[in-house]
């Protein structure tokens, strides 16, 4: 193995190795506030070098989300930078996502008339990543003005082929297929271009398992809040990146009933890791997946590029663990709640 493929693995699982354990979340259950976990966080886990020059009596609940995404954002960046053979995608793949979910936020603040408070949460760090003009986002008030903001970016080809109805809103569920297709077909490419042998079969079955779990949940979702018809839940998937046969999605889109579309993911080629699971909720399912597939991955993969995948997957879930965490320790949520929603 090359020396720098050796030293992905070393640093990742290294990485790894300082993850938030269970008496981590024991004790971070057991604060009564959102600076007790400022607190915590600062002073026994693996955030403290993040955390170290800010007061926790002053930190609010926005501020101390925004440090943790910009050390999450910096750790993938710093593995990145390790050459390997799909590590530049990996790093674009990276960077697209935190565009994406910009562009979306600015969107849906844009289709109720508060672009205003686009800046505010706006992760300032990532300026120097981004084609997007940000400033020119910060201060769009229509989206001709967005568009001019995206001009040399990939994205303005792309959102040039949306407009707002005639009452000013625009269809922010295709938007964000359409973009997420972007990123995703792009990740395909690198993979299938850069990755050979057993990383490329390795990288493929990771990215389509996970794939595979995510239509399972957008389907459950769209059929029990929007209820729409099998063809417009068939338009909302992203089918080019997944595992499951067209007969088992038309099924699943045509089901009656969640236990139906349950019975049928079951019986694909992925779908038995539902049964290996605890999960309290339908949506819960999809995370899950994905972090017991890459903590597997953590423990025995050789592979560099699928260890450096999978270790994205494990710090995002802990990140979105930490983030619930701080909201149900805000609104007074019952400990037990909390807990459930944890990934770990």
């Amino acid at each position: 193995m090359p020396n720098t493929s050796f030293a992905v693995l070393t640093k990742a699982r290294a990485k790894f190795g300082k993850r938030l354990t269970e008496k981590d979340y024991s004790n971070l259950l057991a604060c009564q506030s959102v600076t007790e976990v400022m607190s915590y966080l600062k002073s026994y886990t693996h955030y403290s070098a993040s955390l170290r020059d800010i007061n926790e009596r002053d930190v609010h609940r926005g501020l101390l989300e925004a440090l943790l995404r910009q050390n999450l954002f910096y750790e993938f960046d710093s593995l990145c930078r390790y050459d390997s053979s799909v590590s530049v995608g990996f790093s674009r793949y990276v960077i697209e996502t935190v565009e994406v979910e910009q562009i979306i936020r600015f969107l849906v603040l844009l289709n109720s008339n508060s672009t205003e408070k686009f800046i505010y949460q706006f992760p300032s760090y990532f300026s120097k990543h981004t084609d997007i003009d940000i400033n020119g986002l910060a201060n769009a008030k229509d989206y001709g003005e967005f568009l001019n903001a995206l001009t040399k970016s990939p994205y303005y080809e792309i959102m040039s082929n949306f407009s707002p109805d005639e009452n000013g809103c625009l269809h922010i569920s295709e938007i964000e297929n359409r973009l997420y297709d972007f990123i995703f077909s792009n990740m395909l490419e690198i993979i299938n271009k850069k990755a050979k042998g057993k990383e490329k079969h390795d990288l493929l079955s990771f990215f389509y398992t996970v794939n595979d779990y995510n239509i399972f949940s957008r389907i459950l979702r769209l059929k029990k809040y929007y209820n729409l018809s099998p063809e417009a839940i068939k338009s909302n998937l992203l089918l080019n990146y997944c595992d499951i046969s067209p007969k088992a999605v038309d099924m699943m889109c045509r089901a009656e009933s969640s236990a139906e579309v349950f019975s049928v993911m079951q019986s694909t080629h992925n779908g038995g890791l539902i049964d290996k699971i605890g999960y309290v909720y339908a949506s819960d399912i999809s995370p899950r997946v994905k972090y017991r597939l890459a903590r597997k991955n953590m423990h025995f993969s050789n592979n560099p590029s699928v260890v450096m995948m999978s270790y994205m997957f494990v710090t995002e879930t802990e990140l979105m663990n930490v983030v619930s965490l701080i909201e149900g320790i805000r609104y007074k949520l019952d400990t037990k709640l909390i807990q459930s929603l944890l990934i770990y």
